[in-house]
């Protein structure tokens, strides 16, 4: 049996556009945590959704389902072709590197 198991999880690009002043704060905090703006924006927003209770309802309708994506998602890059969610096994101390979500905002 396997010591470490090691999630892979899919990471995607987006472009979305942020105030100066949100940007820059959000490299502040980054850097105020030691993190990547990435990781500051993936659990931002991830926090928010957790803990918004009539979103997470919503998400048990059928209306969730039926969304108008406005996410501008970059395509074409080969690590991001499939989802993998599953558990692998690693037989190593190192593990795959995990490249984090991309989240570039524009400064206009």
């Amino acid at each position: 049996m396997p010591l470490l198991e090691v999630t892979q999880t899919r990471h995607v690009s987006a472009s979305i556009r942020l105030t100066d002043s949100t940007a820059n704060q959000i490299d502040q905090y980054a850097s105020f945590i030691r993190a990547s703006a990435d990781e500051v924006v993936e659990q931002a927003v991830a926090y928010v959704f957790s803990k918004d209770r009539d979103f997470q309802e919503f998400l048990k309708s059928p209306e969730a389902q039926r969304i108008t994506p406005t996410l501008r998602v970059r395509r074409g890059n080969a690590n991001d072709a499939a989802e993998s969610s599953t558990k692998k096994p690693v037989s190593s101390a190192s593990s795959t590197a995990q490249t984090p979500a991309s989240a570039a905002g524009s400064k206009a």
